[in-house]
């Protein structure tokens, strides 16, 4: 199965919610049929998680575009809602279609902190991630900087040896301040392509996580300066609005420059999505619809849209 078509699959859930095809077989058509207002498609946007901003957004574009057919209009509006740069979005509303297909993903500079709440999956995407990169020629390091949660560094260090990837680790309850330095010193020395720093998404002790976060920076900056250049928060879809208030603190302590999404396979809030671009402003790098190194790929607006919707893909 391709990659577009274990996305429509994994978006099923969100489909079902958004369209109300549970009913109906699956069938987008007949539900846009059946859907007899726009009311009835405001309250279905509000309960797959797009939120009430969004929402009204929404709405008023799906009123701009017009020309009679519904799904069209909301499928152009979702794809506008989730254009993060502004003036592509406003390229958009004029009636032109930029081109923002993102086939591939490269990080600027070296080195990414990626951060969220324990249990979102953090560490596994790391190591996706790596996989990633490593198919398409960078060489790549992991820092265990998780060193507060018991078995991370081990857990990170299986992925590296899998993977035939170096990780800087420490010890269990250490400074994970003092592994991120370690690991931007050592990248900067051997001219690793790229180090990827996993981070605590929970202390054990009186010690404040964001201010934690804000020192890994720091000292990452002052082993290799400029870097991090990118911050990536991974958000667990599942979680909903609850997970767009934790992005919006982390997005506070540590400005984000990008999120990942993982487990829309397995929510029916799939359209937390928008609110995420569009109240943090932040593009969205990669979904994930599954356990395996593939189902994580780069997040195509386009794609994702069709996707939702049940409309076929192009391989």
């Amino acid at each position: 199965m391709s990659w577009l078509d274990r996305l429509r699959a994994g978006l099923g859930k969100t489909r079902a919610q958004l369209t109300g095809t549970a009913d109906l077989g699956g069938d987008v058509q007949a539900a846009f049929t059946r859907m007899d207002t726009i009311e009835d498609l405001e309250y279905a946007l509000i309960a797959a998680d797009v939120g009430r901003a969004a929402t009204e957004e929404i709405i008023e574009d799906i009123r701009r575009i017009g020309g009679g057919n519904l799904q069209d209009a909301l499928m152009q509006a979702l794809t506008l809602q989730l254009e993060p740069d502004a003036r592509r979005a406003e390229f958009r509303k004029l009636g032109f279609s930029p081109d923002v297909g993102r086939s591939r993903v490269d990080p600027r500079g070296h080195v990414v902190m990626v951060i969220g709440v324990n249990g979102v999956g953090k560490t596994t995407t790391i190591a996706k991630l790596g996989q990633y990169y490593m198919e398409r020629g960078k060489s790549v390091m992991f820092a265990a900087g998780d060193t507060f949660r018991a078995a991370a560094g081990a857990q990170l260090g299986v992925w590296g040896e899998r993977l035939g990837v170096p990780v800087v680790q420490g010890p269990d309850g250490g400074d994970p301040a003092a592994v991120a330095f370690d690991a931007a010193s050592a990248r900067k020395a051997r001219g690793t392509d790229l180090l990827l720093v996993d981070t605590a998404g929970r202390l054990h002790n009186k010690h404040n996580l964001m201010e934690e976060l804000k020192k890994v920076q720091r000292v990452v900056d002052k082993a290799d300066p400029g870097e991090p250049a990118e911050v990536w928060l991974v958000l667990d879809a599942v979680t909903g609005q609850n997970g767009l208030q934790q992005a919006k603190k982390f997005h506070e302590a540590t400005p984000l420059t990008g999120v990942v999404v993982t487990k829309l396979d397995g929510t029916a809030k799939g359209g937390i999505l928008v609110p995420i671009v569009r109240e943090l402003g932040v593009p969205i790098k990669f979904i994930g619809v599954g356990e395996q190194a593939g189902d994580l790929q780069p997040f195509d607006s386009r794609d994702f849209v069709r996707a939702l919707f049940d409309v076929q893909l192009p391989q």
